[in-house]
């Protein structure tokens, strides 16, 4: 296999699971990335060797992880990272990055978040196949359509999931799961419509102030910040993807008034829809 491939995936048009690029590489000693903050979740899978992720975590400090083979990290969306190879034994690596309605289902169930962004496998059988899955979709370009690329996706979301060491199973555990679950689900479904937190606790049949609790101590959102940053996602993949005015994005994800769509997508993003969208036609072209 050759020491780098890279790919862009074209074709934006799915909504659970989205693919926007993928790849592998071997690295060179000490070859490093970033410092740079990603729009989607990057994931990496260390095949050999080892390195180093340097990751801001939810309250803006810098976190210094050692990586080696056999275990992964997650990047955030508007999360600073760097990484570098180790100086003897560089990592090689393969990775995919992607976005979609159904992200938050899969880092519950994989239990990795902005907190704990490491990847440790708990079988090695099927973390062996994620590790094919990932070589397969990086050496696939000219050979398997869209749809074909977007189920290597799904496969090596699989894999990722049965083979993660803190995997949760949602319905084994804490009924409190099942109800992160069920408000995740509600959102996805809903995000577009004019609700609100009571209206979330009610289609979980709990309190307000009991879904805020589960949920912060889940996700680390509250119910706003994740109802927010869900319709702003969903916003941004509009605006690289159509050529729908502002206003008619913001009233697809909720916010009748435009004015306070563009304060509520420059929170999340640090720049205006319209230089969101400007930024994605640049680096399309």
């Amino acid at each position: 296999m050759p020491n780098l491939l890279f790919s862009l995936f074209p074709n934006q048009y799915f909504i659970d699971l989205c693919l926007y690029q993928y790849g592998y590489e071997r690295c060179k000693p000490l070859s490093s990335f970033g410092p740079y903050i990603r729009n989607h979740y990057l994931f990496h899978y260390v095949i050999s060797g080892s390195g180093t992720l340097v990751a801001m975590d939810q309250n803006g400090i810098d976190q210094t992880y050692h990586i080696r083979s056999g275990q992964g990290f997650m990047i955030f969306p508007n999360q600073n990272t760097s990484y570098y190879a180790d100086s003897e034994h560089p990592w090689e690596y393969a990775w995919i990055e992607f976005d979609g309605a159904r992200v938050e289902e899969i880092l519950m169930n994989c239990n990795i978040s902005i907190k704990k962004p490491i990847y440790y496998s708990s079988d090695k059988t099927i973390s062996e196949k994620l590790k094919n899955s990932l070589l397969e979709l990086a050496s696939c370009e000219n050979t398997i359509s869209h749809f074909g690329k977007i189920g290597l996706l799904y496969t090596c979301i699989d894999y990722l999931i049965r083979s993660s060491k803190n995997r949760r199973a949602f319905f084994g555990e804490h009924i409190s799961d099942t109800y992160v679950k069920e408000a995740v689900h509600f959102i996805n479904k809903n995000f577009h419509n004019d609700i609100s937190v009571e209206d979330i606790a009610n289609f979980c049949n709990i309190s307000r102030g009991y879904l805020c609790k589960i949920l912060k101590k889940h996700t680390g959102q509250s119910p706003q910040q994740l109802l927010m940053n869900y319709r702003m996602s969903k916003a941004a993949q509009l605006l690289e993807i159509t050529d729908l005015s502002i206003g008619d994005i913001g009233k697809t994800v909720g916010y009748e008034n435009q004015l306070h769509f563009s304060r509520a997508f420059k929170t999340i993003y640090g720049i205006s829809p319209l230089q969101w969208r400007k930024k994605m036609k640049n680096i399309e072209s």
